[in-house]
């Protein structure tokens, strides 16, 4: 029988009994992570401090705070991008691709390219005294439903085992160590890191036995500043002792806990006001006790977790009761282990919960960055920031469907400290009132171009994205105050520097110098140089696509408002959106890309940027416009045909855009499938970028939950659609409970042989229902009624939906 609880049996008293693992809920394995491979690494976080954890016979927690980065604001725009924006323009209208990609490139980005990086606190590190090849009947594993993790072996007839929680609503991270032999447990603690270290002070005292460490990111002018805490607890007849002022040595204890914070210079103004601030926590936090705290960890993270529960079926041949590593082996080429679609699904809903929490203190709220919270390096991959041409946004695309809306407030906090940056940099380099994003962000909200990389740099849309999804966290909600103090004036601000920057071309608006993340089209014979490989260029589709959703979702929100249409920014934004490029479509057939049909050196390119309209979009689904939807299906089968997918956030992608297609066959196996099939096994399920031995992205996490939540249930059409891209011979029969669609309705879905069996959707804002199940074709009962048209709702009234037989 499996345990609902596996904590309810492990650690809150000493027992040497085996956990029994739960193969939809828990990830485990029966060897310790590889440090410093960060990605064999189990995660816990209370959305602001963070651990890695290995679970050797000789611990390592990486630890992270999300604000330690690499230093200061940088103001770093051009100053003569302005007056090259014209000349770039004429010379790529003109034929001179090339040079018009150098003068953009040396011109119009500063010298400077690079914004801050995430960087990490360090390590905290326990020497048990235990070696690796004496522990037996080793086990570690992770509970995606209360966000604990565990880990239990035996040394030398003694059982040990540790408990490591991370609570949000006391800001700590915490732990316990303990033997089944009393006083058998020895722990001598040091702290690492490889930031620039300040100070590390071991100290004892009764019940405050302490590590610090002082980093600091090192620029002489405002750098960053932090202290971290470790309080470790012992057991009545322990020994603490300090060896060389920066070990802590316990020994002959039976229970150790352990409480840790870490604070910085970046949320608090004062050296005295932050340490102030991280004893006040780990006080706070002794008092309750570790079972106390443990207690309130759990509760919170299921208070998150519990609002969604999938099921899709049993796995075959009992692969659901495997160590995780051996199920991700065979995943690789099969894709029965339903039930680890599961585990994938909820442990990226775990992920989310961990990394992303609105403050609950007054001070700033992160949201998940590139790595979520989580990294082991100075310069982890790509910075580890804020990328804005997919990663960013796809973090957040499961945040409303699977019902932790407010998990998405972080990314606003950190979008309205990047307006006024995007307003400077929309005044020097384009001349223009509003406010612009390039396509990465950092801690300070650094909107100017970044890196000097021909595919991705000069590309002024990032504002436009981010601000699709403050309308779409309204959509779910239904909250006309975040309307209106928040998605409002950001968009506001984005459609007022479109109707400055863009530019009259064949008798339409359209942007420029710009490209589609991250492609390169061939410079036709006709134009220079000819043959060359190009990226930028002026009107891309997905400029279009942009432009066109936030301007007609601009006026929608000023309707709702009761803003006047005589309002100056509305009439503004009434007059340009008619006058927006439409979508064009090519020889084959296809959403045409780039302006012009220009031929395509990377035809399977990873980015599914012409496609936003499909997914996350909406302009191109067949409930809206068949004609550009048929469009979009022969570009999304092209790109596939030649090898896109190729990364694991892309590949997360098509899940979406073949579910939104209502292709439920395809998404499972082309999508989940092909993700499953880049995946290393000795990953602790942490997405990798583009295989074995590749770097971890979190987003193909996220993607993955979106995803599945797209197949069983969509709303960006204007109907609630009930199972729209059911893989009906993949899982056959199945349930999913919780999820949410805009509108504000909760909707819980059944399905059995294939076919939909019945839903019940709950309204939570009392706005009017409107039905579609599966194909369309059904007749629909509400409440045992024929449907016959959106339906009026109050707030909390259910409906009962089925299919008449």
């Amino acid at each position: 029988m499996k345990l609902k609880h596996l904590s309810f049996v492990l650690l809150t008293r000493l027992t040497q009994a085996a956990p029994v693992f739960d193969g939809s809920r828990h990830i485990w394995f029966t060897f310790p992570g590889f440090f410093p491979v960060f990605e064999s690494s189990l995660p816990i976080a209370n959305g602001r401090v963070a651990a890695s954890i290995y679970g050797g016979a000789s611990e390592v927690l990486g630890i992270n705070e999300n604000t330690i980065w690499s230093g200061p604001f940088q103001d770093r725009v051009a100053s003569t991008a302005l007056e090259n924006v014209p000349v770039v323009r004429e010379m790529l209208l003109a034929g001179n691709i090339s040079q018009g990609r150098e003068i953009a490139m040396s011109l119009m980005i500063g010298s400077n390219t690079s914004p801050r990086m995430y960087s990490y606190f360090g390590n905290i590190q326990v020497d048990f005294g235990h070696g690796a090849g004496d522990l037996t009947d080793y086990l570690r594993w992770l509970d995606t439903r209360e966000g604990t993790v565990g880990v239990q072996y035996n040394f030398g007839g003694v059982t040990y085992m540790r408990e490591y929680i991370a609570n949000y609503p006391t800001g700590v991270l915490a732990a316990r160590f303990n033997a089944s032999s009393q006083g058998a447990l020895n722990m001598t603690i040091s702290m690492t890191s490889q930031a620039q270290i300040l100070s590390i002070t071991a100290a004892t005292a009764p019940n405050n036995n302490t590590l610090t460490l002082k980093g600091t990111s090192g620029q002489s002018v405002d750098p960053i500043l932090w202290t971290g805490q470790a309080r470790f607890v012992p057991d009545a007849g322990a020994t603490v002792s300090v060896s060389d002022d920066s070990t802590l040595v316990i020994t002959g204890a039976t229970t150790v806990d352990m409480f840790f914070d870490a604070e910085t210079s970046v949320r608090h103004p004062t050296e005295a006001a932050w340490e102030a601030e991280m004893r006040s926590k780990i006080n706070a936090a002794f008092n309750l006790g570790y079972d106390a705290v443990k207690a309130a960890a759990i509760g919170d993270a299921s208070t998150l977790l519990d609002r969604v529960t999938l099921d899709l079926g049993v796995s075959p041949n009992g692969l659901a009761d495997l160590p995780t590593d051996q199920r991700i082996a065979a995943a690789r080429t099969s894709t029965v282990d339903v039930q680890l679609s599961t585990l994938v699904f909820n442990f990226g809903r775990y992920l989310l919960a961990a990394s992303s929490r609105p403050s609950n203190d007054g001070t700033l709220a992160l949201p998940a960055n590139l790595q979520g919270i989580w990294n082991n390096g100075t310069e982890p991959p790509f910075g580890s920031k804020y990328t804005i041409n997919i990663n960013t946004e796809m973090n957040y695309w499961l945040a409303g469907p699977t019902n932790m809306i407010e998990t998405q407030l972080p990314l606003f906090e950190l979008t309205s400290m990047a307006i006024q940056r995007g307003q400077d940099v929309a005044q020097t380099m384009y001349g223009c009132p509003g406010t612009v994003f390039h396509h990465n962000l950092d801690l300070w909200g650094d909107a100017a171009p970044v890196d000097n990389f021909t595919e991705s740099t000069m590309w002024p849309l990032g504002a436009a994205w981010l601000a699709w999804h403050a309308v779409d966290h309204w959509r779910f909600t239904q909250d006309t105050t975040f309307l209106r103090e928040v998605a409002y004036p950001f968009l506001g601000n984005v459609t007022t520097f479109f109707e400055c920057y863009a530019f009259a071309h064949d008798g339409f608006n359209v942007t420029g110098p710009s490209l589609s993340p991250e492609n390169d089209f061939t410079v036709p014979s006709n134009e220079s140089v000819a043959g060359a490989s190009e990226a930028i260029d002026i009107a891309p589709a997905l400029d279009g696509q942009l432009m066109d959703d936030i301007f007609s979702s601009f006026l929608e929100i000023a309707a709702v408002l009761s803003i006047p249409s005589s309002d100056p920014v509305v009439s503004a934004a009434r007059a340009f959106l008619p006058t927006i490029r439409p979508q064009q479509i090519g020889s084959l057939g296809q959403i045409l890309e780039w302006r012009v049909e220009y031929a395509e050196p990377t035809p399977g390119q990873r980015h599914l940027s012409p496609l936003w309209a499909l997914m996350p979009g909406r302009a191109f689904s067949p409930l809206i416009n068949t004609t550009l939807f048929d469009a979009a299906q022969v570009l999304l089968d092209r790109r596939v045909q030649f090898g896109s997918g190729s990364t694991g956030w892309s590949r997360t992608w098509l899940i979406s855009q073949y579910a939104r297609s209502f292709r439920g066959s395809d998404a499972w196996t082309t999508g989940v499938g092909q993700w499953f099939a880049l995946y290393p096994p000795d990953f602790s399920l942490f997405n990798t970028l583009s295989g074995p031995g590749d770097r971890f992205q979190i987003d193909g996490n996220f993607g993955f939950v979106s995803g599945l939540a797209e197949m069983f249930l969509q709303s960006h059409a204007g109907v609630v659609h009930l199972l729209p891209a059911l893989p009906a011979d993949n899982v056959p029969t199945g349930s999913v409970k919780g999820l949410v669609a805009r509108g504000n309705f909760v909707v819980d879905v059944e399905w059995e042989d294939g076919e939909f069996a019945s839903a019940n959707v709950t309204s939570r804002s009392g706005v009017a229902l409107a039905l579609r199940v599966g194909d369309g074709t059904g007749e629909v009962l509400v409440n045992g009624v024929k449907y016959t048209g959106p339906l009026e709702t109050n707030k909390g009234q259910s409906f009962l939906v089925t299919l008449e037989a």
